[in-house]
Formats: structure tokens, C-alpha cells, sequence
């Protein structure tokens, strides 16, 4: 597929590899009207500084009902629909600023601190099962793995039963997938179906019988004297699962097939583990797991790197196109965890900026560091073209299938750490 004809379609590209077609795009200009696969039209920013410029425009809303209310020209309604559609990500200040205040104390460094100790638990749990397979056996390391680890935490956080994890992390699983055919579509709805009311009986729960979660504290939570409705707390619920686990998810298996594209960076990786860190921010930079910014449409003309957007349209902004930009980063195409300091937009900016980002910081770099450590000589199972990247609609969310490993011997998990509670597995 060309430039001219992504342009055309946008979102209808080879999901496995788009950045060769980002850096064509780059090159005709920062700004450029589409066509979505979806069949909306709309303006895709796709250079550093005008994502930087877009992402903090306050003309470009993020309120879905406003935009719905326009008749659909601009944005599908999607799954599971308006009353999912009221929470940080879809509305504007002052509504934003509020329901943000609200949720923030739970992704505080301080409780994020606070939490490390366990997700090392988890992580090590997860290991453990995985070495006590055959080291020579194929393992799919998001089904084992990257999709667990952060799916747990983010069920203990908001005090998701753990009965019904294993049926909640399926359904939002089947939920996610590709809706590009009416089969799709029909088993996308099934899964909305069950994860709507999976989430209004936990909030049920919650509700009788309180307890020291997160989503017990949404209920009871007050700003000015004023409480969440029905509908921004089920909406910022089934907002936290997908962002506290499918991105993180993708993040931690993007990050490994990095590392195996590239043997010079993960072996300099094993041997000075304690540069983690740095890396983590050059995988995101590298391969955001959120390839395009979420929804945004500009309520006045707007312009950005030179080119006016008119009022009503709909803005897509490419956070991995920018983060590929060769005006920003020096050798953009090429992986280097010794770049140094790393301004990305995997994590957006501005007022929306991801608010668990510092929740995924702490989970991949212990994700990351848990496996080298545990499997040094952890190898793909399949040749890196035969990786698909089918987990989500290719624009919001971009996740592997699945990544075959063969783990080799385990060493032993180094910390004394007692059993933690799991989640499912995907």
C-alpha cells in the first residue's frame, strides 16, 4: 500500500509492520486529511511538534456525547456504547479536571511505590509457572505472561472478585479484537454484552458490601459534595481495566520482540540490567503500544503545522508516526536504549497525559527485568516475520496475538516472595 492510498483508508494498513508507511507519510507533511476505515473522515497529525501542538490544542474536544449528538458524521458510536463513554477520555475540562481529581490518588507515585513489592510477587508467580514447563517446550508469553500480569493488578486495584477475573479478562479479550466483519462484529458485541453487566454487578457488589478497592472508593468518592453518576463510574471502570492492562500488555510484548529483533541491545541489556529503566522509555518511543491518540475533534478551525482544520472535524494523532520523527530523534528507525533521555508521546501530553503511566513504568520495567533475569537465554520460538499484531483495531490499540518463546532453563526467582492471588490468563 502507498502513502496516496493509507491516506485513503487509514487504519486499513499492515498492522505488523506500519512504519515504513509512517515515514512516507512523514515526508509528504505533518498534517493530512483521511479517510478512516471506518469511513469517517478525518485530519491525521503525524510530526513531533504538531503532535506535541495537537495534543495540547484546547479547541480540539474530546467530548464524545457532543460529537455523537452531531449525528454520527464524525466518530462511530462503537462498543460498548454512550454509557461507557463518560469518562476521562471522552470528556473536557471541567467535567475531565473533576472525574481526573477523583481517580488520581489511586496511580499517586507514592501508592504506586507502595505497590511494587506485589506486582514482583505476581511477576514472580507467573515465572514460576513458566518455568516449571519443559525449558525446551513453546510458551506463548502473552497468554502466560504480558496479558496476566498487568490484568491482576488491575482487578486488585479497582477489588474485582478473583472468581471472576478469569471470565472478565476472556471477554475483554474477545471485546478488543478487530470488528472489520459482521462475524466480528456479532462476537465484539456478545463480549461487550457480558463485560457491561460483569461491571454493573461489581458495582452492585461494591455498593452493598464496601470494601479498601478502588472502586469502592469511586462510589463513595466526593468532589464539592458531588458524587459520580451512574455513568462516568462505570465508564471510568471499564476505562481503567482496558488502559491497566491491554496497553501494558502490549507494551511488555512489543518490548521483547525489540529486544529479539535487535540481539546486540538485549544482550548489553543482560549485562548491565540495571539500565532498564532508560530502556523502558526507548521501547515506548520505539513501539508505543498505543499507536493513535484516542478520539479528539476540533469545535473551531484549528490550525496546525500550517494546515487549518476546519470546525467538526475529527483529529487522529499518530503517537508512534511522532515518535518515529527524524526531526525530534536522531537515527529514529533504529532501537537504541542508550539514547538517553527520551521525550516521547506514547503516554500523550497535556492535560490528558496517561494518568497510569507511572503504574506501567513500574510494571514493564519489572516485567522486563524479571524475565531476562529469570530466562537468560529466553529465545522466539517463530521467525519474526511469522509475529502478528491482530489484538485490537490497529489505530487506539496494537497488541500481539501471541509471541512463541522458548524459555530455556530458569534460574531460581532471587527474592523470598510468598504466593500472591492471580488473575487470568488470556
Amino acid at each position: 500500500m502507498t502513502a496516496i492510498e493509507a491516506l485513503q483508508s487509514w487504519g486499513a494498513f499492515d498492522l505488523d509492520d506500519p512504519f515504513p508507511l509512517y515515514a512516507e507519510v512523514r515526508e509528504l507533511g505533518p498534517v493530512h486529511a483521511v479517510t478512516l476505515a471506518d469511513g469517517h473522515e478525518a485530519w491525521l497529525v503525524v510530526r513531533y511538534e504538531e503532535a506535541i501542538a495537537a495534543l495540547n490544542e484546547t479547541r480540539l474536544s474530546k467530548d464524545m456525547h457532543a460529537a455523537l449528538a452531531r449525528g454520527g458524521e464524525v466518530v462511530a458510536e462503537g462498543l460498548p456504547g454512550p454509557e461507557f463513554a463518560r469518562h476521562m477520555l471522552s470528556v473536557d475540562p471541567p467535567h475531565h479536571t473533576r472525574l481526573r481529581r477523583l481517580v488520581s490518588a489511586a496511580f499517586s507515585p507514592r501508592r504506586v511505590k507502595a505497590l511494587r513489592p506485589h506486582v514482583q510477587h505476581i511477576a514472580d508467580d507467573l515465572l514460576d509457572d513458566v518455568a516449571a514447563r519443559d525449558p525446551t517446550s513453546v510458551v506463548d508469553l502473552v497468554s502466560a505472561f504480558a496479558f496476566p500480569l498487568p490484568f491482576t493488578v488491575i482487578c486488585e486495584l479497582l477489588g474485582v472478585p478473583e472468581e471472576d477475573r478469569a471470565r472478565l479478562g476472556e471477554q475483554f479479550s474477545r471485546l478488543l479484537m478487530p470488528t472489520s466483519s459482521p462475524a466480528q462484529y456479532a462476537e465484539a458485541k456478545e463480549a461487550s454484552d457480558a463485560v457491561v453487566a460483569m461491571l454493573h454487578a461489581l458495582v452492585d457488589q461494591k455498593q452493598r458490601i464496601p470494601a479498601a478497592d478502588l472502586v469502592s472508593a469511586l462510589i463513595d468518592a466526593r468532589d464539592g459534595g458531588e458524587r459520580l453518576t451512574d455513568q462516568e463510574l462505570l465508564s471510568t471502570i471499564f476505562q481503567l481495566i482496558v488502559a491497566g492492562h491491554d496497553t501494558t500488555a502490549s507494551l511488555i510484548g512489543n518490548s521483547v520482540v525489540a529486544l529479539f529483533r535487535h540481539p546486540s541491545q538485549l544482550a548489553e541489556l543482560r549485562r548491565e540490567p540495571e539500565k532498564i529503566g532508560a530502556a523502558l522509555e526507548e521501547f515506548l518511543r520505539y513501539d508505543a503500544p498505543v499507536p493513535h491518540s484516542t478520539f479528539r475533534y476540533a469545535v473551531e478551525p484549528v490550525e496546525i503545522g500550517g494546515v487549518t482544520i476546519p470546525a467538526g472535524a475529527q483529529v487522529i494523532i499518530s503517537l508512534a508516526a511522532a515518535n518515529r520523527d527524524g526531526q525530534k530523534y536522531r537515527d529514529p528507525e533504529s532501537l537504541d536504549i542508550d539514547r538517553g533521555a527520551v521525550r516521547h508521546v506514547a503516554f500523550g501530553y497535556g492535560v490528558h497525559h496517561c494518568l497510569g503511566a507511572p503504574l506501567a513504568r513500574m510494571e514493564g520495567t519489572i516485567a522486563l527485568g524479571s524475565l531476562l533475569r529469570r530466562f537468560p537465554q529466553i529465545t522466539l520460538a517463530v521467525q519474526p516475520e511469522d509475529l502478528h499484531w491482530g489484538h485490537g483495531d490497529g489505530l487506539v490499540l496494537r497488541g500481539l496475538n501471541e509471541l512463541p518463546v522458548i524459555p530455556g532453563p530458569a534460574r531460581r526467582r532471587s527474592s523470598a516472595t510468598a504466593p500472591s492471588r492471580r488473575g487470568s490468563a488470556r
